[in-house]
């Protein structure tokens, strides 16, 4: 087994809110985890501790459950590492609060039988079966929406964890059950990765090549090279800004041969 993972912030002057890990259990098998914390507008998220906290929190008790509870499905985790992060900061923050901290989601896990997994928002995660042949997995309600409305940060606020539009993990356990999920046979999966939307750039915003292309790269460079080449796309000034977001994005990746 190979597992190679590399995180960058978008900007020297602040945090990365990005999470990346993995875990070997000692029962065998493997477990990655990708978050992309949500930058509030103006900063004002009504929390004290801030985003960077909420993925530290959040990414470690997903990862610590993934590895440890086989008997708990990956919906079940979510949920339950969402509860008990609220819980660390319930008093003194205001949870009801729309842009309360919060992060996109990708999960997966895998035995000697199965590989298992969960995307919520924007993050994507590769499965690359035996014959090379690279499917994404995509939660994509956030790319339907409108950009127009996005450039709103009311229009936005109106559709953030709300029917008919977009979903993340932030306060509320319940949002587990709108996850993107799946089960494959492990004999069907040679290699994973989870991409935070950006390191996922090289691919779906710079157009550099296909899904199947990007793991080639994450194979061949691991994950800071492929880390790199985004940045040296957007530090490209022909390439312009990208159409949602900013120039220099926290990229995340994880990648792992089974």
């Amino acid at each position: 087994m190979r597992i190679d993972l590399a995180s960058a912030p978008g900007s020297q002057e602040h945090p990365n809110e990005d999470w990346v890990s993995a875990a070997i259990p000692a029962s065998g098998g493997g477990v990655l985890v990708a978050l992309d914390g949500v930058t509030p507008p103006r900063g004002d998220d009504g929390c004290v501790h801030g985003v960077p906290w909420f993925v530290a929190r959040l990414g470690g008790r997903l990862t610590e459950l993934s590895g440890s509870r086989r008997d708990m499905p990956l919906v079940r985790i979510l949920a339950e590492a969402i509860r008990t992060t609220a819980d660390a900061h319930r008093d003194g923050c205001d949870l009801s609060h729309v842009r309360t901290p919060q992060a996109t989601v990708v999960m997966v896990r895998w035995d000697e039988a199965h590989v298992e997994h969960l995307v919520l928002s924007d993050s994507v995660l590769l499965l690359q079966a035996p014959g090379g042949e690279v499917t994404a997995v995509l939660d994509d309600r956030l790319e339907r929406v409108p950009r127009e409305v996005l450039r709103s940060v009311a229009a936005a606020d109106a559709l953030r964890n709300a029917e008919g539009g977009f979903f993340t993990a932030a306060a509320d356990p319940a949002v587990a059950e709108r996850a993107v999920t799946g089960r494959t046979p492990r004999d069907r999966v040679r290699a994973v990765a989870a991409l935070t939307d950006g390191a996922g750039r090289w691919a779906d915003t710079f157009g550099e090549g296909d899904w199947g292309a990007c793991l080639a790269v994450l194979r061949k460079e691991g994950a800071e090279g492929l880390i790199g080449r985004v940045r040296a796309l957007e530090s490209d000034p022909a390439r312009g800004v990208p159409l949602r977001g900013k120039r220099h994005d926290d990229a995340s990746a994880v990648y792992a041969e089974l």
